[in-house]
């Protein structure tokens, strides 16, 4: 019992010992970067009423921690420094990070496709050259939560920890061992191409999950505020009602089952996976809690966002609400305006559809979507229809998915006089049987173009001899397929069998032949002009 006893006293001396140290999230770190040009908060935990300051490029702030022990202060904006300085902050103890930056820092969120690591043979050249100091790269482990964190966790089960929620280096070994598959293949181009453009420092957060939905990744209120999306609620409510206190014992039933399965025997039942309590990871707004509510209120120059296939079949239409929705709500928590958000417009997939009426698997109605949120203040598309795999839903592509990132953020976020977007449709007009279309974002002139993508051991497409993936419709708004062709920056759709025609769609299905560009080589959105359901 005296051991007892002693054991315990000691436990409440440590704990005591450790309230009362100055305590940073997880995002605070050596090699951090900071970023420019903004309000910076810094926040992070302390003993009830400790004095904490924080000292950095000459500025020193000052503060209180309050009741509960919580602390946060504001920094003026600061300048670039691609010189690496100590962050300090003083309590009753002492933290110093070193080699920390100020610059740009993104946010890599969505599923799979951005997910997907660069540990791949197709871009071992780029990672062999991939080292820049300059460069900083931050991985959040996957993890889900009923309640928003305060701090990333880090689970027991995520590959290569000593690489998981620390800021490291770009380097041909941190691009390969993080997340066990790599760093995001698509945030690292995208990112490589903006350190080139800017000159400035990088550092880029990586937050996904593949096989995830967008209501996983906006938070409780923000699926609240829009009535169309109560049945999120709902779930969330049932999560909350089933689980008041999380399982203690899943761990225990997970590791178990893990044992189970490695000597399974293909001829007995298989053994049933234990589910996780807080209904996984597409709980409604279980990923924002876990991924993305940690990162707040750190300050961003933006997010980037590859994700949709998830939400596509009967969700499909809803996603024009849930998308801005998510967005709008990332911008209201993080309270720093409307930071720019880009995003990829999902990739041509699946059989070819015959039928310009077929709905496929709905992946059109997601671009449709994703166009749509384009309204939002601050927002940009990298248009990726002609890049995608039509027998894989993760095209090996994403150099071209990155660096089209690259391009429209350089235009429509860092203001370069560069032609970095694909072409838009703007308007139309009815000549008789025939129907002029105009677009926005021509660049240098409308062309007849090719994907760049050649896969390997393939040969160069063959240039095109004529425009395609036009339908046009009557007042029955049934589609055929049309003849289009290029006249100056227009288009002009007609078909003899349609003499009063009303509608136009083009690449409006899941694997498009389609081939109106750029002569910048960015392909043009699809789009419908009409509004029927």
């Amino acid at each position: 019992m005296k051991k007892l006893i002693l054991l315990l006293a000691i436990g409440l001396l440590n704990a005591v010992m450790i309230a009362a140290d100055v305590r940073m999230p997880l995002l605070f770190g050596d090699h951090m970067v900071l970023q420019q040009n903004t309000k910076l908060t810094i926040r992070g935990w302390a003993d009830p009423g400790e004095k904490v300051s924080v000292i950095f490029a000459g500025n020193t702030r000052k503060t209180t921690a309050s009741a509960d022990g919580s602390w946060e202060m504001n920094f003026k904006p600061l300048k670039p420094k691609s010189k690496g300085e100590t962050l300090t902050i003083k309590g009753n103890n002492t933290l110093l990070f070193q080699d920390v930056l100020v610059g740009d820092v993104w946010v890599a969120s969505g599923q799979s496709n951005m997910e997907w690591g660069i540990k791949n043979k197709a871009y071992t050249d780029d990672v062999d050259k991939s080292d820049d100091p300059l460069l900083r790269l931050f991985f959040v482990p996957k993890n889900t939560s009923l309640q928003p964190l305060s701090d990333i966790r880090i689970p027991d089960d995520v590959q290569n920890p000593e690489w998981a929620a620390r800021w490291v280096l770009c380097t041909p070994e941190a691009l390969n061992k993080i997340n066990g598959q790599g760093f995001s293949s698509t945030a690292y181009y995208f990112a490589r191409d903006i350190r080139k453009a800017t000159g400035q420092a990088i550092g880029v957060i990586q937050s996904a999950w593949g096989g995830t939905r967008a209501e996983a990744w906006t938070s409780l209120s923000g699926l609240d505020s829009e009535p169309v999306l109560s049945r999120y609620i709902a779930f969330y409510e049932k999560n909350v009602k089933d689980n008041p206190i999380i399982s203690v014992d899943y761990k225990e039933k997970k590791a178990a089952w893990d044992i189970a399965v490695k000597g399974w025997n293909e001829t007995a039942p298989r053994p049933e996976e234990p589910k996780k309590p807080d209904g996984g990871n597409n709980g409604p707004t279980n990923l924002f809690n876990a991924m993305i509510s940690p990162l707040i209120p750190f300050a961003i120059k933006g997010v980037i966002w590859y994700q949709g296939e998830f939400n596509s079949g009967g969700s499909a239409k809803e996603y024009a609400t849930l998308f801005p929705t998510m967005i709008s709500d990332w911008r209201k928590k993080w309270g720093i305006g409307d930071f720019p958000f880009v995003f990829v417009q999902l990739p041509n997939y699946g059989p070819v559809d015959n039928d310009p009426n077929a709905e496929g698997e709905k992946w059109r109605w997601v671009r449709d979507a994703q166009t749509k949120t384009l309204a939002l203040p601050n927002t940009a598309m990298a248009v990726t229809i002609d890049v995608g795999d039509p027998f894989d839903m993760h095209p090996i592509d994403k150099y071209d998915v990155g660096h089209r990132l690259a391009l429209v953020t350089r235009q429509t976020i860092y203001g370069e006089k560069i032609n970095g977007s694909s072409p838009m449709y703007d308007n139309m007009t009815i000549d008789g049987n025939r129907i002029i279309l105009t677009f926005k974002n021509k660049g240098s002139g409308l062309v007849l173009g090719t994907s760049p993508y050649i896969p390997a051991g393939e040969q160069a497409q063959a240039s095109p001899t004529r425009l395609t993936g036009f339908a046009i419709a009557g007042p029955n708004c049934e589609f055929i397929w049309a003849d289009a062709v290029i006249d100056g920056n227009k288009v002009i759709v007609s078909n003899a069998n349609v003499q009063n025609p009303v509608a136009v769609r083009y690449a409006f299905s899941n694997n498009p032949i389609c081939n109106l560009y750029n002569k910048e080589g960015l392909p043009a959105s699809p789009f419908r002009t009409d509004d029927w359901e």
